[in-house]
């Protein structure tokens, strides 16, 4: 069948919502910290050239970039279509692309003319180096868009917290950009000591960081939900990381071809007004924020949380269904979501929580959801009498329902 009508019949099989294929991101710079429930014999079945497993992405229309290696549609999320016992499966950017706005949304269609966010868990054993995204101008510069990113360290994927679960957020103040400078010329000089110059936040399950383009930033090694704008742009700063080398690729690799060896324009890249915020903790620390009052929502079934919501370019709850309470959410935008605890339905489809996945396999703990869906309302049941059902909802730019008191 071909992609027009296969995205057509999964929408209207679906009423609205989409079943999705997990997607699996290998990085060559990581150690996966072995929390996002792939089976222990996968996380290096891609090879040892392509590094470990440590990153699932969801509602993907964006590519990852992997260098040279990297593979067909990989960072792509499949829509998975099933009918008279034939399973197949297409990409969820050409969905969009066919569907357009009866898919997202017309606001985001016609703006954006694509899902223009995704998310992923990532998760990696220690820290990742101090390094920055780019915003859209310096991205164009490359091709690519720029990367504003949030955190959310669901407590379900914690239940420790790996080998250093702190992470370095910008700059202390004071620190000066000659000091940067001279520790990005030192890059290939072993520890280029990035992070004398920056402070480090304990990371608390429950709760969430937002991290705009131009803030250096060193992850710290919870297992982290993260949304973000649908770019895979970033340079890394920091040469020397748990004794492992940084190669000097990924300093230059935001860089245009021919601005490579120009140090000035990697301390340009850097928003130095945010990285020197003498209020980091204030400004960028997220806290779960009731949707509503929760009393009036545990006596309806539900909890819902804004877990991601400092950015305008998405927004994201975690959405709590109570044992054995049967609830009808509606929200005003499309989304992408992930099941973190339970199972039950979720409009026509079962919805589960897999304790172990293998690589290829398929679930039914991810989907994607309309707008004329979302805003309709999605019936959810949560069929244990003891286990709540917990989900994950990612929203694209201006969610109209992220009015914040």
């Amino acid at each position: 069948m071909e992609t027009s009508k296969l995205a057509k019949s999964s929408l209207e099989q679906g009423e609205g919502i989409l079943r999705l294929a997990p997607t699996w991101v290998p990085r060559s710079f990581c150690v996966p910290g072995r929390r996002i429930k792939l089976h222990p014999d996968d996380y290096y079945v891609l090879g040892g050239a392509r590094g470990g497993i440590d990153e699932r992405w969801f509602s993907s229309t964006t590519p990852a970039k992997n260098g040279p290696l990297t593979g067909e549609n990989e960072g792509l999320s499949p829509v998975v279509y099933e009918e008279g016992g034939r399973t197949q499966q297409f990409l969820l950017k050409d969905a969009v692309d066919e569907l357009k706005g009866e898919l997202i949304g017309s606001r985001l269609w016609d703006e954006y003319q694509s899902w223009p966010i995704y998310s992923k868990f990532f998760d990696n054993m220690g820290p990742l180096p101090h390094h920055v995204h780019h915003n859209d101008e310096k991205a164009a510069l490359i091709g690519q868009k720029g990367k504003p990113e949030a955190y959310y360290f669901p407590p379900q994927l914690n239940n420790h917290g790996g080998d250093y679960p702190y992470t370095f957020i910008g700059l202390a103040p004071g620190t000066t950009k000659d000091q940067i400078r001279e520790c990005l010329v030192n890059f290939t000089k072993g520890d280029n000591k990035i992070t004398n110059y920056s402070q480090a936040y304990r990371l608390e399950p429950g709760t969430g960081w937002d991290v705009p383009p131009g803030l250096l930033h060193a992850p710290g090694s919870l297992c982290t939900y993260e949304p973000q704008k649908a770019s895979d742009v970033f340079a890394m700063y920091q040469s020397l990381v748990n004794e492992a080398i940084i190669p000097e690729e990924l300093l230059w690799n935001g860089t245009p071809k021919d601005r490579i060896g120009d140090f000035d324009e990697l301390i340009d890249v850097l928003d130095w007004e945010l990285n020197l915020d003498p209020n980091t903790m204030q400004n960028r620390f997220m806290a779960p924020l009731s949707v509503r009052n929760e009393d009036e929502m545990r006596d309806a079934g539900y909890v819902e949380k804004w877990i991601c919501y400092k950015s305008d370019a998405f927004s994201a709850k975690e959405l709590t269904v109570l044992p054995g309470a049967t609830v009808t959410i509606r929200d005003a935008a499309a989304y992408g979501m992930i099941m973190m605890q339970g199972h039950g339905t979720m409009g026509v489809w079962d919805i589960e929580t897999p304790a172990l996945i293998r690589y290829g396999q398929l679930t039914y703990d991810e989907y994607f959801v309309s707008e004329r869906a979302a805003q309709a309302g999605v019936k959810i049941v949560n069929l244990s009498k003891t286990d709540p059902i917990v989900m994950l909802k990612h929203f694209g730019p201006g969610n109209p329902d992220l009015v914040l008191a």
